[in-house]
């Protein structure tokens, strides 16, 4: 059998051609890739490090970390393919197709994505806030990536997806640690406002659950023909503020009522 020498020698040939053409590209290539997965190791363990001293939501951190290692991955890749001399037209095409198509499809959950990124890493409420949202008052008790859990007071367990929170007006209510009780309260003419004074200081001096600082106050917040009305307010914490509410306004009216003082609506001292 008669080995053809001429087509082996083209072979070579075009062989030798290539690497010496292409061979220093691909070489380039495999130094950067390997090089490249080798920094970005390195990246990795030092951002994570950053994330955790930032305090970052535990929930959040393998997410953020994954995310970025990834799309540097990609570019990387893409990169190293270019150097190398791989056309990138059509993949390129692809690429964004798929990711118009995929966009469109999911333009509402990765609205709730995006929003649950932000929430939980510029943190206008965390885990145990009271908040009102979406016309919901409660207590936080989980953020997701999508959605946030609040609990109510009334026992009932809301369900929000953060693209809502992220777009309308959150109010954090227990952020503050303190919150001011107000009671707004409508006498006659012939009702002392010396009178209700002592009685609103009364009430305070036995109130557990008064915060001395800001401090306490009383005054005629609106003066009617029929009469006026006295605003009273008390420093509580927020937490449990409806309990104090509620145990404040109770001792008032108690105290009102055995001080003889005409309370707003009856005809009773």
């Amino acid at each position: 059998m008669k080995v053809d020498t001429k087509g082996i020698d083209r072979f070579y040939d075009k062989a030798y051609d290539w690497v010496i053409e292409k061979g220093p590209e691909v070489l380039l290539g495999l130094v950067l890739l390997f090089g490249g997965l080798w920094l970005l190791r390195i990246f990795g363990g030092w951002l994570n490090r950053k994330l955790l001293k930032k305090d970052v939501n535990p929930s959040l951190t393998p997410f953020l970390l994954s995310l970025v290692i990834i799309a540097l991955r990609v570019v990387l890749i893409l990169t190293v393919m270019q150097i190398i001399g791989i056309q990138l037209t059509f993949l390129t095409v692809l690429i964004g197709g798929i990711g118009v198509a995929a966009g469109l499809a999911l333009s509402g959950t990765l609205q709730n994505f995006a929003s649950g990124v932000l929430i939980l890493l510029l943190k206008p409420f965390v885990v145990g806030d009271n908040i009102i949202a979406q016309n919901q008052e409660g207590t936080v008790i989980s953020i997701q990536i999508f959605y946030t859990i609040v609990k109510t007071f009334d026992n009932r367990t809301v369900i929000i997806p953060n693209g809502k929170l992220s777009n309308e007006v959150i109010v954090n209510i227990s952020r503050e640690g303190n919150r001011r009780l107000d009671i707004e309260m409508k006498f006659s003419y012939g009702v002392s406002y010396d009178q209700i004074a002592a009685v609103f200081d009364k009430t305070v001096d036995g109130f557990k659950a008064e915060l001395k600082t800001p401090e306490r106050r009383i005054g005629i917040s609106v003066l009617e023909e029929s009469g006026y009305k006295v605003m009273m307010n008390v420093w509580v914490d927020a937490h449990g503020f409806v309990d104090s509410k509620f145990l404040f306004q109770e001792e008032l009216v108690k105290n009102m009522k055995e001080d003889g003082i005409k309370l707003p609506g009856t005809g009773d001292k």
